[in-house]
């Protein structure tokens, strides 16, 4: 039952550096669009707050199947440009979980106490320099945990770039090893889980450790209980 075992494994393997490239390329471009369509959405400039809010609820309530085969299939139709497989599953992972992000940090950054923002109008800040230096550092412990959860969501989504060939983990597993080993389709899966596993713990450290130390930043300590936890960000 095990003899492909090592098989299956090296053949999975041959798609983590796709999936681990799709991820990481994802995490930051959401990462940046969360930040930016966050803080747009706090703006005092209506243009500007509905554009944004536009942005959230289209990528936010639309399937992000169809967002990949609209960016990839139905984009080069009406534009005459076609990008690549993998630059469009990072496109459309980052601007579908830069919605969702765009929420985290709006809320995080609403829920400073409005005794910071006093502080600060006392102090004759800017308002660059309120965010900057006092709204964000506090705001950021809070969107971290949530953040964990949504990288791992994001990590998951990889595996729908096997719709369009990309050759990550899930396609070695469905397209390359099950047509040639239907019986041993259990263990080719049960890998490709742990494969995920893995790579959503190291995620979930990597950001239990910034959010130590954006907490100390601020000179706040985590409860124990959340860093147990990930307050929320635990492997999903």
């Amino acid at each position: 039952m095990f003899d492909n075992t090592a098989h299956f494994v090296a053949v999975i393997a041959d798609g983590l550096l796709v999936t681990l490239q799709a991820t990481v390329g994802g995490i930051l471009l959401a990462t940046v669009l969360s930040l930016v369509a966050g803080l747009a959405m706090l703006s005092r400039i209506t243009v500007v707050r509905v554009i944004t809010r536009t942005y959230v609820e289209i990528w936010r309530g639309t399937s992000e199947v169809v967002q990949l085969f609209w960016i990839y299939f139905v984009l080069p139709v009406l534009t005459g440009f076609q990008l690549l497989p993998l630059w469009a599953g990072v496109v459309v992972l980052g601007l579908n979980f830069g919605a969702y992000g765009a929420e985290i940090v709006r809320g995080a950054v609403q829920s400073v106490p409005r005794e910071q923002y006093e502080g600060c109008v006392a102090l004759n800040f800017t308002p660059w320099q309120r965010m900057r230096r006092v709204i964000l550092p506090q705001a950021l412990v809070e969107m971290v945990p949530p953040f964990n959860n949504l990288f791992i969501q994001l990590l998951k989504g990889t595996a729908l770039l096997t719709f369009i060939t990309v050759p990550e983990m899930t396609h070695q597993a469905s397209v390359i090893l099950v047509p040639s080993f239907t019986g041993e389709v259990a263990q080719i899966f049960t890998i490709t889980l742990l494969f995920y596993l893995v790579l959503s713990i190291v995620i979930t450290l990597v950001m239990r450790g910034v959010e130590r130390w954006a907490a100390a930043k601020v000179g706040r300590t985590p409860r124990k209980r959340d860093v147990a936890l990930g307050k929320g960000g635990g492997v999903a």
